[in-house]
């Protein structure tokens, strides 16, 4: 398998739920459920990968406070490298809803002074040479994304392939933001968005027609992938074929991280090589199975969830 590494957001998530009605200013509602688990993007995907039995470097940064210390311990050594902001931890308290969906207040804590030195201090270039690095939290990591030219020539002078998923934009898709993510794209080989933000990038209402347009800003050569949730994946190929998958139908339990387990099992199936078509079934398959257990399980090793065709 071709050597995986994540860039990005790791914070703390507080989920509680489920939620309905939405309580009235004052008053105190009782919820059956809690959980304190590690969340963010990347970290998101980095437990997926570690489930799934991938390897993988991961290149973070964490608070002074004792949540900064109980991320650190979450991921242990790969974690050793991860830099120390003199602020809190970022904190993200997730309040579900009954039919799965979620609302989230977030303070700003560590993560915007996440930096390019971060990545280097963690990440060995030679390493990961050949591989992918899967690129989130674009919208909240300030310090690195005004450094984003540099890592994408750091990248490239290693042949690593970047994965980008930005999230959704704190201040929604204006202008600006489009057009970053479009000179980001330009510099990527592999783009991974819902189909709200592809849509929404593209102006395309379509999903096919969607990715198609994204596809048009980056180099050749490179995939685009659009999920699709309870209606699957689809991607765009190498060489502008469209590729589908459907996913299965499951009770949702908790969609917190959906897309992020998505790119983490996508990306992993990538990494060895498999066809396009079985890298978007792996990853709605995961996915699926995430947001249907409680506690959460990815169905086991990767070659189990991909019914042994990876290697």
């Amino acid at each position: 398998m071709r050597p995986l590494a994540v860039i990005g957001n790791v914070n703390v998530d507080l989920i509680l739920g489920p939620a309905e009605p939405w309580p009235k200013a004052g008053t105190e509602i009782i919820v059956d459920h809690d959980e304190l688990r590690v969340g963010g993007a990347a970290g998101n995907s980095a437990l997926a990968w570690r489930a799934l039995g991938i390897d993988f470097d991961i290149a973070a940064n964490t608070g002074t406070d004792e949540f900064g210390r109980w991320l650190r311990e979450s991921f242990g050594s790969r974690a050793e490298k991860w830099p120390i902001r003199p602020e809190g931890t970022t904190l993200s308290v997730g309040i579900t809803h009954p039919d799965g969906e979620r609302t989230f207040f977030t303070t700003r804590g560590h993560l915007p002074r996440f930096s390019l030195a971060d990545v280097f201090a963690a990440l060995d270039g030679s390493r990961l040479s050949g591989g992918y690095a899967l690129l989130c939290g674009s919208f909240l990591t300030d310090d690195l994304t005004c450094d984003y030219p540099a890592l994408f020539s750091w990248a490239d002078s290693h042949g690593i392939t970047l994965a980008l998923d930005t999230g959704w934009p704190l201040d929604g898709w204006t202008e600006a933001n489009r057009q970053a993510t479009r000179n980001w794209l330009s510099r990527c080989g592999c783009a991974l968005l819902n189909e709200a933000e592809a849509t929404t990038l593209s102006g395309r209402s379509d999903p096919i027609e969607a990715a198609r347009e994204i596809k048009r800003h980056m180099p050749e050569g490179a995939i685009v992938v659009v999920k699709r949730g309870p209606d699957g994946a689809i991607a765009v190929d190498a060489n502008g074929a469209f590729v589908s998958a459907a996913a299965p139908s499951v009770q949702v339990v908790d969609t917190i991280g959906a897309g992020d387990v998505f790119n983490a099992a996508f990306l992993a199936a990538l990494a060895d090589d498999l066809p396009l078509s079985d890298c978007l079934a792996t990853g709605t398959r995961v996915a699926s199975r995430a947001i249907s257990t409680l506690p959460r399980s990815y169905g086991g090793s990767l070659s189990a969830v991909t019914g042994g065709a990876a290697s």
